[in-house]
């Protein structure tokens, strides 16, 4: 079995984070991408962490909390 090698990826530090998150929210206009909701909102990762998902603008999403857990199968 062959591994595939490790890429650096960007993980933030928690308050560049917030910053990001917080960017996320605007870029998106305080919306769920998946139902339009603005009530009770969250950053998802298009990619996760453990897929070696990156904390860049381009791999996050805003989603109302029902919508998160949805695409996390709950």
């Amino acid at each position: 079995m062959l591994l595939r090698p490790k890429k650096p990826r960007i993980r933030l530090r928690p308050a560049k984070y917030t910053e990001m998150r917080r960017n996320v929210l605007v870029r998106d206009g305080w919306r769920c991408q998946d139902c339009g909701s603005a009530n009770n909102l969250q950053v998802h990762r298009l990619k996760s962490r453990s897929q070696l998902g990156d904390d860049m603008m381009t791999n996050l999403i805003t989603l109302c909390a029902s919508c998160h857990e949805k695409r996390h199968g709950r």
